[in-house]
């Protein structure tokens, strides 16, 4: 086996850089070198380590060992700007870059409380996020791939190398309106009428409605759908007609109380669990977003 111990930081750095851009050609202009060059140290590394790292296409896609790497510098990267930081006296302090944080959250945190989060944590830290947006299902496969160092999950087994912690429950009604349910659905909530009735569904990863209709039918149906990759179009798009959804039921309980919307099946709902899952790091700044995230988790959930 070799003695991969020493592993060179520049071009650790460079192979996560021509991950996160896709292209030899953009790494090499934000590292400020050429193309060979990138693709130089990479070959390198692959070496170094006796792997390919890279499978050579448009966009640059990582092998196993590759995320494995991609992972590494990313978690380098975060503590070492924090060394930095301790080290930078207070009046240099605003010389000081920032530390990117990547992490992946679902829609509905996302537009409902993870901005107060971040922003806690960006009055305690030089530090910028990048988050991307990705179903609750499918975000501990980010964290799987190193392309974020935590996530918003409904997976409760931690991802190898990773700490979670549970935040709590959101409970989910399948709901309509007055004039939506007297049009298609007049008849009752049998499989015939559910797989006419037009749905609104958030994008292709989005689940929820189509398991809510196999847990109440026991069949797959494939109803008339419109996707809306925004919460707050689709909520408008519920609340217009278009069709029904699953909604928070903390965002519709009072609306179904006054008979502005109605549920498809009184007393049925779907519950998901989600966590938070991040990288085990004696980081400052980790631990700092998690205590965030949990906070405001915990006050939005519990609304």
């Amino acid at each position: 086996m070799k003695d991969i111990t020493l592993i060179d930081p520049v071009a650790l750095r460079t192979l996560a850089v021509a991950v996160r851009l896709g292209t030899f050609e953009a790494a090499a202009r934000e590292l400020h070198v050429t193309p060979s060059a990138v693709s130089q140290r990479i070959k390198a590394l692959e070496t170094r380590v006796g792997r390919v790292l890279l499978h050579r296409v448009k966009p640059l896609e990582p092998t196993e060992a590759g995320h494995v790497l991609v992972r590494l510098a990313t978690q380098t990267e975060l503590l070492e700007r924090e060394a930095v930081t301790e080290l930078v006296e207070d009046e240099d302090a605003d010389g000081t870059a920032y530390t990117s944080v990547p992490i992946a959250v679902n829609a509905d945190a996302f537009y409902g409380w993870l901005v107060d989060a971040l922003a806690r944590v960006q009055q305690r830290h030089r530090v910028v996020f990048e988050v991307v947006r990705e179903d609750q299902t499918r975000t501990a496969e980010r964290l799987r791939r190193g392309d974020v160092i935590a996530a918003i999950s409904s997976e409760p087994r931690p991802v190898p190398g990773c700490q979670v912690v549970r935040l709590g429950r959101l409970r989910y009604l399948a709901v309509a309106t007055p004039e939506y349910a007297a049009a298609h659905l007049s008849g009752g909530v049998g499989s015939a009428a559910l797989a006419e009735a037009p749905v609104v569904v958030f994008d292709r990863n989005d689940d929820l409605q189509h398991d809510f209709l196999r847990r109440v039918t026991r069949r797959h149906l494939a109803p008339p759908v419109t996707y809306l990759p925004s919460v707050r179009e689709f909520d408008r798009a519920v609340r217009r007609g278009m069709g029904w959804g699953m909604l928070p039921q903390r965002e519709v309980a009072a609306e179904v109380e006054r008979g502005r919307l109605v549920e498809l099946v009184p007393g049925r709902h779907t519950d998901v669990t989600l966590y938070w899952q991040h990288w085990r790091l004696g980081s400052a700044i980790m631990g700092d977003l998690t205590d965030a995230v949990a906070d405001a988790a915990r006050v939005w959930l519990a609304g």
